[in-house]
């Protein structure tokens, strides 16, 4: 099979008038049996390709400038102008794809995952909900232009909130406090503004769901997200084996956090300095670095990936996706908050986006970002577009593991043997210390979209109630004073605005990343890469227990399994020095 011209030749796939005709194509093609089929398939899949490269452009200029009129308004007119009319084409084209599937018996095998996420497409579009999904993205991309304004004016300059994070890092605990303060107060002065988005994105997002036939947006966005393997009964069970296994070990690290450090009682300015009062680590300094530095790590880990992270670039580019550039790392003012991995889906090739102020934590993302960057490369050959993205569970097992498999390599980042191994120690210790936070964020929304006419009042008891129940609490870590911050501290979490529901994946996925570190410990580095490499391969062209399966990992995230890593991790923290 072949793409037909009309597909692969270069067009403007961010204007309706050159994307339709092609479309219109697809949509009156004369298909006759399955070998017609396939090409029609493979044709759609070449045209899908160029229109998500064509917003992907458009997204990562608009994060990485959001000061750049121009570039915001390419994406506005974008999302105003043709996503809603590329949704309702699609809808059209997902039908006839389902019907000629059924006809002509392309419905298992390999073709058994397509199938089944094109009928549940077709199930859940409603043309009364496009014009709203277009509001939504509006409301997404205005939650992006406000934290990307944050900024304050500290130690003689402006600084973005990234930037400040070096600061909680310090060993003088008055400049930790202040530091603190300052991002806190800031915050504040937007607070009002995002807690007014999530109201109307809450409201919204129920709309869609009742509109398609829906009691709420959980139904909806479990559907929408395709997840077939599991329900929010699984999610509870993860949050309950968090609060059994996870909550305690976490305790127990603040409390050894707060007798080192020699305080009464710990405040949130504490929970980020070294407890021993050692000075910050400082990996390295500036994009150009930490690439060069992370380039060496990938060489000595794997040369296959190392190969591929060479194709991205130096790390010096700060010009968004322009000129195909693959990188744009380093933090500065006007770029939106956060870090991912863009795949632009026609050139195959992937963007890594993050704010990085030299500190390890991006360290983490920038090889948590390169995992997925090889997840996309791996699978890049897949000639449908549909597998070339797999589910989102599975491709944070990509990322995740990556953070865990790098580890032995730090003294690239961390000459002094001693700080390479602070470093591993507080990967790990962070590895079950992001659990707890999942849950919370999971439960949050669980809790919401179910009751989507609640108040903000409402809402800051939950928040606080949860806290209660997975975070930092009664005498390991104080609020005193801080109360007002504290009930807005869940807007800082850009997923809550931008990608409902995207969150409970980071807690699969760091069971999966977990098993399949321990599994290099236990058989060899080589065979856990041998398997990471083998799984990603795949895809999204087999159901997500049978990803799992494919990397030797267990698709469980009970308490049961949970309680079983935190003892082995526990274990392993026990062989590192302090």
């Amino acid at each position: 099979m072949q793409p037909s011209a009309f597909a692969v030749e270069d067009f403007d796939a961010t204007r309706w008038e050159e994307i339709e005709p092609r479309l219109h194509d697809l949509l009156r093609r004369v298909i006759e049996d399955s070998a017609q089929l396939e090409q029609w398939l493979l044709d759609r899949s070449e045209i899908a390709s160029a229109c998500s490269e064509g917003e992907a452009n458009l997204y990562i200029n608009m994060t990485c400038d959001t000061d750049n009129a121009a570039a915001q308004q390419a994406y506005l007119d974008y999302i105003e102008h043709v996503s809603p009319k590329l949704k309702k084409a699609s809808f059209e084209l997902d039908k006839r794809q389902a019907e000629l599937s059924a006809r002509f018996g392309l419905e298992g095998g390999r073709h058994l995952v397509l199938a089944r996420d094109t009928r549940a497409a077709v199930d859940l579009f409603c043309e009364q909900n496009v014009p709203i999904q277009t509001e939504l993205e509006k409301l997404s991309q205005e939650y992006q232009q406000i934290s990307a304004a944050m900024t304050v004016e500290y130690d003689g300059q402006a600084r973005t909130l990234p930037q400040m994070g070096k600061y909680q890092e310090a060993t003088d605990r008055s400049v930790r406090e202040e530091a603190y303060r300052l991002v806190a107060a800031r915050r504040m002065q937007d607070s009002e503004r995002l807690s007014g988005l999530f109201d109307q994105m809450v409201a919204k997002r129920d709309l869609l769901a009742r509109n398609a036939g829906l009691p709420s947006f959980v139904e909806y966005a479990f559907k929408g997200k395709l997840r077939f393997d599991y329900t929010p009964e699984h999610c509870r069970a993860f949050h309950e084996g968090c609060e059994q296994a996870v909550i305690p070990f976490c305790r127990q690290l603040d409390e050894q956090r707060r007798a080192k450090l020699g305080v009464r009682e710990l405040f949130p300015w504490d929970l980020s300095v070294d407890p021993l009062g050692r000075p910050p680590l400082r990996p390295f300094e500036g994009g150009r670095e930490l690439v060069a530095k992370t380039q060496r790590v990938f060489d000595r880990l794997d040369a296959e990936l190392g190969a591929m992270l060479r194709t991205l670039g130096d790390g010096s580019n700060a010009q968004g996706a322009r000129n195909g550039e693959c990188l744009d790392l380093d933090s500065r003012r006007g770029k939106a908050p956060g870090g991912y991995q863009y795949m632009r889906d026609k050139i195959r090739t992937p963007f890594i986006f993050m704010t990085a102020a030299g500190l390890h934590r991006d360290v983490e993302t920038m090889v948590h970002e390169a995992g997925h960057a090889f997840h996309s490369l791996l699978c890049r050959e897949e000639p449908l577009l549909h597998y070339r993205h797999a589910p989102l569970e599975f491709c944070e097992v990509a990322s995740m593991s990556m953070e865990l498999l790098t580890m032995p390599y730090w003294n690239e980042y961390y000459p002094d043997e001693a700080d390479a191994g602070r470093a591993r120690r507080k990967q790990l210790e962070g590895s079950l210390g992001l659990l707890p936070w999942i849950a919370t964020i999971d439960a949050f929304q669980l809790w919401a979209y179910n009751r989507p006419t609640h108040t903000r009042t409402d809402r800051a008891e939950q928040w606080l109630e949860l806290e209660h129940r997975f975070g930092h609490q009664g005498h390991t870590v104080s609020w005193d004073g801080l109360r007002e911050f504290r009930i807005h501290v869940w807007q800082r979490q850009n997923h809550l605005f931008g990608s409902p529901f995207y969150y409970i994946e980071y807690g699969i996925a760091q069971i999966g990343a977990l098993q399949l570190w321990l599994r290099s410990l236990d058989e060899g580095q080589q065979a856990a890469l041998d398997s990471y490499k083998q799984a990603m391969r795949l895809g999204g062209s087999r159901p997500l227990p049978e990803l799992f399966e494919a990397a030797g990992l267990k698709f469980d995230f009970g308490p049961a399994v949970l309680g079983r890593l935190v003892e082995r991790v526990q274990r392993e923290l026990e062989k590192l020095p302090e």
